[in-house]
């Protein structure tokens, strides 16, 4: 039977997974993704990933390649696959792609965002895909910062201590803060049924996210998290965003702001 190269968009919620790459002992993506497909079609399989999220991160349209020798079609592959998975991953799509087909260095953008919430009452549902920052945000200066990223850069000052690639050049297309609209206040009333979520009094409110998106051909090493947590520190007034310039140019870690927590980080897709 003739294997087939299948490249595989999958959606997962992290927060209880040890990242993407396979480790010994721990409960990967990775590893649960291959243990299913193997004992799917019944024989050892490999599975690539196009990125390696770190533990505790999301994806919306992570990119895998599975070689696989089966006589289930392509087609009828997604399901097969998600049928099996633990209800926080799911196979989106499964596409038959040529020999030769490299996930990592075909892929020519990804896009990433960012999710926090600054309103005062922690949001229990959202929690383990946000940042909560129960505090007022400068967005417009954030935002400022940000575009101060876009370009062809080196990005040796937001990349982790442990990534050791000699290259830290890399080109963001995009990097944006989005605040939410205005928040819509409502005076208590017993007859809460006739208001939409949102606007009774004590809910939570749209206007309480920020969105920060950040999209690149390439990525270091946690470069993504230490980008929002130097952002942070501009939203809470301890940077200016014309300061973006002089850690770009110092080249070290330590120039940065903190690396802010995974739970917030989405990976929201790959495109080739």
């Amino acid at each position: 039977m003739t294997v087939r190269n299948i490249k595989l968009i999958i959606q997962y919620d992290g927060s209880d997974y040890h990242g993407w790459q396979i480790q010994p002992g721990q409960k990967t993506i990775q590893g649960t993704l291959s243990d299913v497909i193997q004992n799917l079609i019944g024989c050892k399989v490999q599975v690539f990933g196009a990125s390696r999220t770190d533990a505790g991160v999301s994806a919306l349209g992570q990119v895998a390649l599975a070689q696989i020798d089966s006589p289930i079609p392509t087609e009828n592959l997604a399901k097969a696959i998600t049928d099996r998975l633990p209800a926080d991953i799911v196979i989106t799509e499964a596409v038959e792609m040529p020999n030769g087909f490299d996930i990592i260095g075909a892929a020519t953008r990804k896009l990433y965002r960012y999710t926090i919430f600054t309103g005062p009452t922690r949001p229990a549902l959202q929690i383990r895909h946000c940042w909560y920052i129960p505090a007022e945000l400068d967005t417009v200066a954030m935002d400022r910062a940000a575009k101060m990223l876009v370009g062809k850069k080196d990005f040796k000052s937001f990349a982790s201590a442990a990534d050791k690639r000699q290259n830290s050049v890399r080109t963001i297309f995009q990097c944006d803060v989005n605040a939410s609209c205005e928040k819509k206040r409502q005076k208590p009333t017993a007859d809460i049924q006739r208001f939409a979520p949102g606007e009774i009094e004590g809910t939570q409110y749209d206007s309480d996210w920020i969105y920060v998106n950040v999209e690149g051909n390439a990525f270091l090493y946690n470069m993504v998290r230490n980008i929002v947590g130097t952002l942070i520190e501009v939203g809470k007034g301890k940077l200016e965003p014309e300061k973006i310039k002089q850690i770009i140019e110092a080249k070290d870690r330590t120039a940065a702001g903190p690396i802010a927590p995974a739970a917030g980080l989405c990976l929201v897709w790959i495109k080739y």
